[in-house]
């Protein structure tokens, strides 16, 4: 018998027939069982008896042989023609986070914009606001459905998609990032985790429970997740204003102390039916329950100039967010090969909102003691489904529908508290919506070579929107798009890692529901900077041509180099302005042209043994992001995309040596000037984030976790400035305080 390797696969030959037996990666050989194993295969085999012999004083000697093969061999970002990065759950809850954002601003070419508060918004190729799209399971999030309430402990894993494909939504100019709850299930596991976050403006704790089986031909499990904080800091703010001469007439400085707790609550039961037909049936449900309460104290100091309408203003606001997702799913495996996966997923939440704000008026201006209760309804019903065909060898040939509708309703009551009959000017609002959505696509991924293969589709989607309401006229928007798409790998021959990629795709943003609806809200202390907003319902989709190259080098278990450059050209592109309604400042949504994005991407990440000789278990990663862009109808300079983040970089370190296991990661982010229209600038501070992780197994069953975030202890910054001419610039600061974080966390398997 001997070891031979044909690429990725290793076999046993045997001699006497030359039979080759391929074996499993790592699989781990000592030579007695290995005999006794050989000893029961002359008749399967058809190897003679003779053929079998004990083990001689050599094999005696030899303790493990470790035969490298096929089964662990696929690799997902190597091998897959379209490019895309996989997180895996372990990595998912190293740093022991509480919110999948702090995962998220930690991948390569993804960052994370925010200002330490809820709500932070996730960007591929430093775009956010809609171009780069975020589903659950690969379907769109639900309808109110925020990331920094999804627990890390939830997720399977995270897919990060750089290009368009058929399967997925084209809606994803900037690129998909799919985040797939956990389907697999674990016989016997029972574990608990019970952690703990502190820091000087927020502290409390969280806990999770993984609880599964199986029996026969189901398998169950069960996942529940809770957190609470609170917290406390005090923002400030700085408003200035400067006449055309550039001569100071006003400055504002404001003090915002506020307060507040959120309690979250995630439940993710599954099941799992193995039928005897071979098909399987899958009921995965996922419960988000939180609620959200703030108190803020406004209190603003004129040094020069008028001061505003409300100096002195408490705020108190509480919003309860409740949502039940339910997919079930149907997988049938067919005798030619052939498979048909199809899904149906229901949607309900409902999201209760109120504030009340108390302040006295500045002379002239009445006081107000005002409260405004919101009560909103999201429905959703949606089918998708694959077949994939197994007719042409080679081929993956797929064709599939995506289709759904959409309802939600909202009703708004704007009260004196001391006349709680009376509307207050501008009346009660109350608005129906309803989004109609159906998709239609084909697919083929073909090897046409061993080193070369490649990857068509194209998708046809359709959406509806109607709004109607009793303060504005009912408002219809209908987009149609057609996405060729095109993707292609090829592995360079005589090279031990080198391959290309490259991709041509067409794709697009519709308008979200919200940016649609003609639905007002107003600002108190109303100017430039802090104006009303409204939606726009005569948006249109913007349109996007792309294009993708990537250069990596594979060199040894673990090692990458990769190098890549991105192109989007953008038609009808989206941003919101600030105008002059002839009473107030109001920000919309509206269509300004021709726009452009192009990056550049550098990763890297290696074991330190595969650049010395050494037996240190250090695992070490880099990246580098590069992007610009620019927008026709604003004029430069720095006419970038909304909110672009032109430079980001990440380094990270992962040790382990025994039970013992540490890491770090490190996140620059570069903000900067972007300028949103003729009269408006906007600016984002740097952001620089350090975040350590040490983890202590005891035992098998009992480990710690703990961790820090932002341990820089950097605050977030960002401003804005309007200029009109004649009247001067108005200019709004805001610094957003945040400190060190730790959590602990202890880990138990019962």
């Amino acid at each position: 018998m001997s070891v031979l390797t044909f690429g990725r696969v290793t076999c046993l030959q045997f001699q006497t027939n030359n039979i080759l037996l391929p074996m499993p990666n790592s699989f781990s050989i000592r030579p007695k069982l290995l005999a006794a194993a050989i000893a029961t295969l002359p008749m399967a085999l058809a190897i003679p008896a003779r053929a079998q012999q004990a083990p001689t004083d050599r094999d005696q000697k030899v303790q493990r042989i470790e035969v490298r093969g096929a089964l662990d061999a696929y690799d997902p970002r190597r091998d897959d023609t379209a490019a895309k990065i996989v997180i895996r759950h372990e990595d998912i809850v190293k740093y022991g986070d509480t919110s999948v954002l702090d995962v998220l601003k930690r991948v390569p070419g993804v960052t994370v914009s925010g200002n330490g508060g809820r709500g932070g918004e996730v960007r591929m190729r430093g775009l956010g606001g809609g171009y780069t799209q975020i589903l659950v399971n690969g379907e769109k999030a639900p309808p109110g459905f925020s990331l920094d309430t999804l627990a890390p402990d939830l997720i399977e894993r995270i897919e990060v998609l750089r290009a368009a494909s058929a399967e997925f939504s084209t809606q994803s100019i900037a690129g998909t990032i799919n985040i797939v709850l956990k389907k697999t299930v674990k016989a016997g596991q029972r574990e608990l985790k019970l952690g703990y976050t502190g820091s000087s403006e927020i502290k409390g704790p969280n806990a999770n429970l993984q609880v599964a089986d199986k029996a026969g031909r189901l398998a169950w499990a069960f996942t529940a997740n809770v957190r609470r904080e609170h917290y406390s800091r005090t923002v400030h703010n700085v408003e200035e204003h400067v006449d055309d001469a550039g001569v100071a007439d006003g400055l504002r400085l404001g003090s915002l102390p506020e307060s507040g707790r959120i309690t979250l609550l995630n439940l993710s039961p599954r099941l799992i039916w193995n039928l005897e037909n071979g098909d399987t049936l899958t009921s995965q449900t996922f419960v988000n329950i939180n609620h959200f309460q703030n108190e803020v104290h406004t209190l603003v100091d004129t040094v020069l100039g008028p001061p505003p309408a409300y100096p002195d203003l408490d705020q108190t606001m509480s919003n309860d967010n409740k949502s039940l997702r339910e997919e079930l799913a149907w997988t049938r495996k067919f005798e030619s090969g052939a498979k048909l996966d199809a899904k149906l997923t229901a949607n309900v939440g409902r999201a209760y909102n109120a504030m009340y704000r108390s302040g006295a008026g500045s002379p002239g201006v009445p006081a107000m003691d005002e409260m405004i209760k919101s009560d909103a309804t999201m429905r959703s019903l949606a089918s998708t489904g694959k077949f994939t065909s197994a007719s042409r060898e080679g081929h993956a040939l797929a064709f599939g529908w995506d289709g759904g509708y959409q309802a939600e309703d909202d009703a708004r009551r704007d009260r004196d508290i001391f006349q709680p009959g009376v509307p207050l000017p501008g009346g009660d609002e109350s608005y129906t919506a309803g989004v109609a959505r159906l998709a239609v696509y084909g697919q083929d991924e073909w090897n046409v070579t061993k080193q070369w293969s490649v990857y068509l589709g194209a998708r046809w989607e359709g959406i509806q929107t109607r709004v109607e309401g009793n303060t504005f006229a009912t408002a219809h928007n209908r987009s149609t798009v057609f996405s060729p798409l095109f993707q292609t790998l090829y592995k360079l021959p005589n090279t031990k890692g080198d391959q290309l990629r490259f991709a041509l795709t067409r794709t697009y943003r519709a308008p979200g529901l919200q940016s649609l609806i003609p639905h007002r809200f107003n600002s108190v202390n109303n100017n430039q900077t802090d104006p009303d907003s409204i939606g726009n319902p005569n948006l249109k989709p913007e349109l996007a041509l792309g294009v993708d190259a990537a250069w990596e080098h594979y060199w040894a278990e673990g090692a990458l180099v990769s190098i890549s450059a991105s192109a989007r050209d953008i038609d009808n592109n989206t941003r919101n302005q600030t105008v002059f309604d002839g009473s107030r400042w109001v920000s919309l949504p509206v269509n300004t042209g021709y726009a452009r994005a192009r990056g550049l991407e550098f990763e890297t990440k290696f074991p330190l043994k595969a650049v010395l000789e050494t037996a240190t278990a250090l695992d070490l990663r880099a990246s580098l992001s590069r992007n610009w862009s620019s927008v026709d109808g604003i004029p430069g300079p720095n006419n970038r995309l909304l909110n672009q983040t032109p430079l980001s970089a990440t380094l990270g370190a992962d040790y382990k040596r025994g039970s013992f296991s540490a890491g770090g990661s490190f996140v620059f982010k570069n903000g900067g000037e972007v300028r949103l229209s003729a009269n408006q600038l906007g600016y984002e501070s740097v952001r620089r984030d350090l975040d350590l992780y040490t983890l202590w197994k005891f035992n098998p069953k009992m480990q710690v976790r703990v961790a820090g975030s932002n341990l820089l202890g950097q605050d977030y910054l960002n401003a804005s400035s309007y200029t009109l001419a004649g009247a001067g610039t108005q200019r709004s600061r805001t610094i957003y305080p945040a400190s060190p974080t730790l959590r602990a966390t202890l880990e138990m398997n019962l």
